[in-house]
């Protein structure tokens, strides 16, 4: 598929589902890609896009900022807590702020910065021991602990357990949403965005689909 064919797919199924057309914001994730697949799709207008690591944003995206207006950048891996400011300077939205331990952190880096990215809670919804974010039953609490630091915290993310129906997840994100009134909901891949924004998706991160299959980085 191309950048194009997804974004008419995008459109497709907002129809669909009966939700405004834009609504859902296409995030094309970039990581391990080669410089010359993200320039193709930034040279197609496209200007938000997703990583992973902030190491490898780091070497990638400043030159492509430089040479082309408005990009948004999304953190959408893990954040280690040393590398916080650096997310901070580099990145606009982080998707997976998933402990109390790097709330405080980011708060800190805030005040010292004058300045802090767009945050998503990462929640847990399969309860997964291997993955990171919030449980589910503990996301209220954390998401009033996080607006007592004064975070940013626009919204809730997830990624379903890759055997399970998608929907059943993203449904139950959508409610803890709206329960603590958070507009925004990062949810869908490549695989499974059209259930994503049946369910009120805001966000789809969506990588293969668009580059194709990824580049592992040399040894």
């Amino acid at each position: 598929m191309s950048l194009s064919d997804i974004q008419n797919s995008i459109k497709a199924e907002e129809k669909q589902a009966g939700r405004a057309q834009g609504s859902t914001k296409l995030i094309a994730v970039s990581k391990v890609q080669p410089d010359e697949r993200v320039k193709a799709v930034l040279d197609q207008g496209h200007r938000i896009f997703g990583e992973n690591r902030v190491q490898e944003a780091a070497a990638k995206w400043p030159s492509f900022k430089a040479q082309y207006d408005d990009v948004e950048l999304h953190l959408l891996g893990p954040l280690q807590t040393n590398k916080t400011r650096q997310a901070m300077e580099l990145f606009d939205y982080i998707h997976t702020l998933d402990r109390l331990k790097l709330a405080k952190r980011i708060a800190t880096m805030r005040d010292e910065l004058g300045q802090c990215p767009k945050l998503f809670i990462q929640v847990n919804t399969g309860r997964e021991e291997q993955k990171a974010g919030i449980m589910p039953e503990d996301a209220d609490a954390f998401v009033a602990e996080c607006r007592a630091l004064h975070l940013p915290v626009i919204g809730l993310m997830c990624i379903p357990p890759v055997d399970e129906d998608p929907s059943a997840h993203f449904s139950l994100l959508r409610d803890l949403a709206e329960r603590n009134d958070l507009p925004e909901l990062s949810m869908g891949m490549s695989g499974d965005y059209p259930a994503a924004i049946a369910q009120g998706a805001t966000c789809v991160r969506i990588g293969s689909a668009i580059f194709g299959e990824r580049v592992p980085p040399k040894a």
